[in-house]
């Protein structure tokens, strides 16, 4: 317990002096308003990464629908701070609650199927929510949603990062976490041994819904216009590449995979029919040098200067 404090503490302290940096460059006007914009749609990509990393890295499931839930949350946010007025933060919370009461209603039925089989049905529930939003004239139909306020910030993004972060990363510690992990190595042998498999599975994709709904209600607040267009299959894959990309089961290969490909993304905007060659021959030439991923099964915390810098500080609370 004392090394995963001193973990977290200098984790925490390094996002502190990130966060210092960052917010310095945009305060002072340094960093470009098109990088600026970028950096928050990072922060959000590694929300959305690590929350389904969550479910397809850590539970060994399959799912293809979570740019529905980014979509509920989105249109549960924008309804309540521009029809209702209610706080930026009551949004978000509302948001990521809507997605993740969804999820569990999704997840009781769809979880007791299996690789390619939820991969189906999740992809289907995805379309469902979105094809449903364009039928739905209170919030602009397939039109979009107009005239939403302003509300997302860097610093919003960037602190509700690090707490999805640390969230995800102490559940997957718990006991709960462990038996998640089992589900992912063996269903079959974990349920043996009396893990209930679809209760960690219902509570893994319950929370992983849940934070996409919060980062939906970020996305949301950051532009004055939303669509379902926003929401397609083609969204639901790109989070799917950045997990894929930086590693299935690594909170490290979560933040590394979103900001390759939103990066890539922001690079290639003058171009954009290239942008999907290029993630088709990275994924290509990952799947041939390192089908792992970038950080495979491991974190930051497990390589050189951070490996040392924790053994000591664990020695020294022995």
């Amino acid at each position: 317990m004392k090394y995963l404090r001193k973990n977290d503490l200098i984790m925490l302290g390094l996002g502190l002096v990130i966060f210092a940096v960052l917010q310095t460059l945009i305060t002072e006007r340094i960093m470009s308003s098109f990088w600026q914009l970028n950096s928050i749609i990072i922060g959000i990509n590694v929300i959305m990464a690590v929350s389904l990393n969550l479910i397809n890295g850590y539970t060994g499931q399959f799912s293809l629908g979570h740019a529905g839930f980014m979509a509920v949350g989105a249109y549960v946010g924008v309804v309540l701070t521009t029809f209702f007025h209610l706080p930026f933060a009551v949004a978000l919370l509302a948001g990521g609650a809507a997605a993740g009461f969804l999820g569990f209603l999704v997840g009781i039925p769809t979880l007791r199927l299996r690789g390619d089989y939820l991969a189906i049905a999740t992809l289907g529930m995805s379309e469902i929510i979105r094809i449903s939003i364009m039928n739905i004239d209170y919030v602009g139909g397939a039109a979009g949603f107009k005239g939403i306020p302003h509300h997302t910030t860097f610093a919003w993004v960037f602190f509700i990062m690090l707490f999805s972060l640390f969230f995800i990363k102490n559940f997957v510690n718990s006991t709960d976490g462990r038996a998640c992990l089992a589900i992912r190595e063996n269903e079959v042998a974990a349920e043996s041994m009396g893990v209930n498999t679809t209760k960690y599975k219902v509570m893994a994709f319950t929370i992983g819904a849940a934070f996409a709904g919060v980062a939906g209600g970020l996305f949301a607040h950051s532009f004055y216009l939303i669509s379902p267009n926003s929401f397609t299959f083609m969204q639901s894959f790109n989070y799917l590449i950045m997990v894929v990309l930086g590693g299935l089961g690594s909170i490290t290969g979560s933040i590394a995979g979103a900001f390759v490909v939103t990066f890539i993304s922001a690079a290639l905007a003058s171009w954009p029919e290239f942008r999907m060659i290029i993630y088709a021959l990275a994924l290509i030439l990952l799947m041939f040098y390192r089908p792992q991923g970038l950080f495979g099964y491991m974190e930051i915390t497990d390589y050189g200067p951070f490996r040392k810098l924790l053994k000591k500080g664990g020695r020294k609370h022995e």
